[in-house]
């Protein structure tokens, strides 16, 4: 017998729609049953890819026993986090007030008003851990809403103020100076961890956003950014979090030394780690930046990428009811994938009967390819050859173990965020395949999750949610700025151009920056407005990019105001808190910088337009706009390329700052010279 999650497209709700428990999706029904009946509300938000999620299912909501008081004292309301993030940031503001940490599954008492009132996390089927029994909790709190309503209304006043004030976005206004961006980029140099890599202790988490920020600063001549991002990098390649087989990174490592990881893939994750690796390889040239970039794009095709273009949003870290059980290994597995023991594949990876976790094996390198040379008498660029063989022959041999279950819904934003990822790799290493990707994915993007004109958050077989949020907007834009900087389609600028105008028209605060919901939308406590990025940007971080970017492009004053306003909300934050706000970093380092717009004229399939291109795309330009086009100008171009002739017949460019421009050069080398005396 199934509950009402049954009739719902999330594959989180529908995990949970055979469960006991008189489940309801978020919505009418459910709120006004709360405030007819008098109950209290248990809120279970979660996501379809979180392990604990599953453990507390099994344990506690797949319980009969459990289930009954649960549907004799609440409404029951389960929430996918990745499909109403607003939900998500509020209530988790709610728990992190009341205990000073966060997480999923998060468990949430709310008033029929929809007040929190008491809250967490996990909550085990007996006392352990130093948590209450779920059951415990249940009747206790059932027994204050009956007998002490009085305390239960208190708290939840409480803890309202203070997800008001949190959440409110009242943050210190100012104006962003060079000064700012030094003071961040010195905070995250003296934090970071030299021994293991990264910032913080275990749990760790990739942090791309900071790392993206470090590469704009070495950019900018900071020489000492550089070498932390490849400590960073380095420290994650090495597998464990990174999957050595089959390519991608798992969402964070449960230790300090990135051994170990939460085994669910996301498809955020990957994105964002894709752009940072792509980017340190065109700074560096360091081969083993490419081959992560290639393997985790390759993992994303192969395994999150719908036939009609679409991303998925992730795997899940639990195959037949075990957590990484897909990814891990044997020795006598590893030997009998290879046909063979290979002695230079086991010591690479320090193999031992005993394994690394558990009884079993994390591949992830102990030895690098120079040691491995020296003690084996090889080429040491043979290695990764050798090694890369060796990988191919786990990964067939992976692929035939049940796999984790996949959550097949499309996310805008998250589609953004990828979208940028093949675009960028298309552009930098002159591949055909990523273009096409990319191509699909928007044109699925722009068919698919535009309704009626109306931009949606998440698609599932042929069904599109009714939310929209100001990150699906945002990420959006910039992924089609990215592909139409690959391709020049004036279609793709012609949609980022019209997305920009909606964006500002259902998310702007005219008291300044933007609310994450539409003014439409529901509000529940409060409209939204998160300036904090977590594992991904925050809305107002990407808005404040794509407003420049278009600026760059459009020669609109208005937006680059909106942009210099919204920036201005976290000025006085920035600096000493730059992991949280990174992504904000970067949207500064392009205000402040000098922006360069390069507008190139002629063929586009020429000859000489793909040498001028090579020219612009073989170095990390960060803060730079690109537009090309033949002539006539199509429609829906960007305005940086009107009245822009050809000179002498030839591919013309003309390089810019400021809408202020150099004089135009017909060839390669005087592109490049302007290039380099502008950079």
């Amino acid at each position: 017998m199934t509950n009402r999650l049954a009739d719902t497209t999330s594959p989180y709700l529908l995990q949970h729609a055979n469960n006991p428990v008189d489940w309801y999706p978020w919505g009418p029904e459910a709120l006004e049953r709360a405030k007819q009946e008098d109950k209290p509300i248990f809120l279970s938000i979660g996501y379809a890819a979180c392990h604990w999620c599953h453990v507390m299912a099994h344990e506690s909501f797949e319980d009969p026993e459990i289930a009954a008081l649960m549907n004799q004292n609440y409404i029951n309301i389960k929430v996918d986090r990745e499909e109403r993030p607003d939900l998500d940031s509020i209530y988790m503001s709610a728990v992190t007030a009341m205990t000073g940490q966060g997480g999923w599954p998060m468990s949430v008492f709310l008033t029929p008003d929809l007040i929190p009132f008491y809250g967490g996390t996990y909550y085990p089927p007996r006392p352990r851990y130093g948590m209450p029994s779920f059951r415990d909790v249940l009747l206790s709190l059932a027994d204050y809403w009956q007998n002490r309503r009085d305390e239960v209304v208190r708290s939840g006043g409480e803890i309202l103020k203070a997800v008001m004030q949190q959440k409110a976005g009242n943050y210190l206004s100012g104006n962003f100076t060079p000064e700012i961006l030094q003071q961040a980029t010195q905070a995250l140099l003296r934090s970071y961890d030299w021994q293991h890599g990264g910032w913080g202790r275990a749990p760790k988490f990739p942090q791309p956003m900071a790392l993206e920020f470090l590469l704009r600063r070495q950019t900018a001549g900071d020489p000492k950014t550089l070498e932390t991002v490849q400590h960073a990098l380095n420290a994650m390649a090495r597998g464990g979090m990174y999957d050595v087989v089959g390519g991608g990174f798992a969402r964070y490592s449960t230790d300090a030394d990135w051994l170990v990881p939460h085994f669910e893939k996301m498809l955020y994750d990957n994105a964002q780690l894709t752009i940072a690796y792509l980017h340190a390889w065109q700074i560096s040239r360091e081969p083993h930046y490419r081959r992560v970039v290639e393997e985790t794009l390759g993992f994303v095709q192969r395994e999150l990428l719908r036939p009609e273009g679409g991303f998925y949003s992730s795997l899940d870290a639990d195959s037949e009811g075990v957590e990484g059980k897909f990814y891990v290994w044997t020795l006598d597995e590893i030997r009998a994938a290879l046909g063979e023991t290979d002695e230079l594949f086991e010591a690479a990876y320090g193999l031992t009967p005993t394994g690394n976790w558990e009884g079993k094996i994390v591949l992830q390198r102990v030895v690098t390819d120079a040691e491995l040379a020296g003690r084996f008498g090889l080429p040491a660029e043979e290695l990764p050859v050798r090694l890369a063989e060796r990988h191919v022959q786990l990964l067939t041999a992976r692929s035939l173990r049940i796999r984790p279950g996949t959550d097949d819904k499309v996310l805008t934003a998250w589609n953004g965020w990828m979208l940028s990822a093949f675009a960028e790799a298309a552009r930098a290493l002159e591949n055909d395949t990523y273009l096409q990707v990319a191509q699909r994915n928007a044109d699925f993007i722009l068919r698919e999750l535009v309704v009626e004109g109306r931009l949606r958050r998440s698609w599932r077989q042929g069904q599109t949610s009714p939310e929209v949020f100001l990150e699906d907007y945002a990420a959006l834009i910039l992924g089609l700025l990215d592909l139409y900087q690959a391709d020049f389609n004036p279609l793709w600028f012609a949609s980022a151009q019209k997305l920009t105008g909606e964006m500002i028209k259902q998310f702007h605060d005219p008291a300044g920056g933007f609310f994450d919901t539409t003014r439409d939308a529901e509000t529940v406590l409060l409209r939204p407005k998160d300036l904090q990025n977590n594992a991904t940007p925050c809305g107002n971080a990407l808005a404040v990019e794509a407003l420049l970017k278009m600026a760059s492009y459009s020669e609109n004053e208005e937006w680059l105001q909106l942009a210099e306003e919204t920036l201005a909300q976290v000025a006085r934050m920035v600096g000493e808190y730059p992991t949280a706000f990174s992504r904000w970093l970067s949207a500064a380092d392009f205000y402040l910088s000098k922006t360069l717009q390069i507008a190139l004229i002629g063929e586009l399939e020429s000859v000489e337009m793909v040498e001028f291109l090579r020219e612009i795309r073989g170095t990390y330009r960060p803060n730079t706009v690109v537009a090309a086009a033949g002539l006539p100008i199509p429609d829906g171009s960007p305005a940086l390329l009107a009245e822009r002739p050809m000179i002498e017949e030839k591919v013309t460019a003309y390089v810019c700052e400021g809408f202020v421009c150099r004089m135009p050069v017909g060839t390669v080398e005087g592109l490049k010279e302007q290039l380099i005396a502008d950079g």
